[in-house]
């Protein structure tokens, strides 16, 4: 008996993650990309066919007969959203580029710190998440503007002559995204950095290395892991990205949130924003498998 409860146990605790995904992903997925294949109509909920149990399993099947692609290939033909999927792609990329030169020095140097301080460093690079996130960004708005803290700031210098229009530009959303996103792409880094051997940079200056080259062919290498996992969780959310482009970025920014939930919100217009949604999380599972894979390849080399 004691066997057969230490089974069922056991099966319970794998299946319990199987079901969260079933109920909160794959079931919302399911219902997201039947939308995606109806069509828009005047009514509530705003597309057609919607299912009804009362119809029996021949209206349900007649149903789903109506179901089509057509949404999918009105994306394709047109090239607002195409436009939008690629400039998102871009502002993450760049962002998450940005996000990464700045968060390693900031990770090695908390990593490379005395024992006794490192903790404080960690509070203060997590200490952002105790303010709401949109109340953080909005507080851009008051530094960027023309008459912003920034302006003054570069004019009472004398840097500056005239106000820099940064507020509602490219520029502004790279600043929001990477300081909103920082702290995602520090502490995977800090993880990393914070394990390695020291010995090692120390065996490769006896091996005659310079600081340089024992931090590019030692350092680097591996802390990859963390680098890989940081530009994840830094990419992957500024894709779909949209209070800060919408804030900081003006009305001009064409980025795929921002076409969403025009489109749910605006256009009412629920299919194509369905199949906007799911064509964005196909575009999104790539770096999330290249993500895996690479976790999985570390693994098997720490074996």
């Amino acid at each position: 008996m004691a066997r057969f409860l230490s089974a069922i146990a056991a099966r319970l605790v794998i299946a319990v993650p199987y079901l969260w995904l079933l109920v909160f992903f794959l079931a919302p997925f399911l219902i997201v990309f039947k939308i995606s294949l109806s069509e828009p109509a005047l009514s509530m909920p705003p597309y057609m066919p919607a299912f009804d149990l009362a119809d029996g399993i021949s209206g349900l099947i007649e149903k789903i007969r109506t179901l089509s692609f057509g949404n999918y290939f009105w994306l394709l033909d047109d090239p607002l959203y195409m436009n939008a999927y690629l400039s998102s792609i871009w502002i993450a990329g760049v962002s998450t580029l940005i996000t990464l030169a700045v968060g390693y020095p900031i990770a090695y140097g908390m990593a490379r710190a005395p024992a006794a301080i490192r903790p404080t460093l960690l509070m203060l690079v997590i200490l952002p998440f105790w303010t709401s996130f949109l109340i953080r960004v909005y507080a851009w708005i008051g530094i960027l503007k023309p008459e912003g803290l920034l302006n003054q700031f570069l004019m009472f210098t004398g840097l500056i002559d005239e106000p820099l229009i940064i507020l509602n530009t490219t520029t502004a959303i790279y600043i929001g995204i990477v300081y909103s996103y920082l702290p995602f792409m520090v502490l995977p880094l800090y993880s990393t950095l914070e394990k390695m051997d020291e010995s090692l940079i120390e065996a490769a200056r006896d091996l005659g290395c310079s600081r340089t080259s024992a931090f590019w062919k030692v350092t680097f290498p591996l802390s990859l892991p963390g680098v890989v996992a940081g530009c994840m969780l830094v990419f992957i959310p500024a894709v779909g990205e949209f209070v800060i482009p919408d804030l900081l970025g003006g009305s001009q920014t064409l980025m795929i949130g921002k076409t969403l939930w025009t489109e749910f919100f605006n256009n009412r217009d629920w299919p194509v924003s369905s199949a906007v949604a799911v064509i964005l999380l196909l575009i999104l599972i790539v770096p999330i498998m290249l993500f895996q894979r690479s976790q999985a390849r570390s693994r098997e080399a720490g074996r």
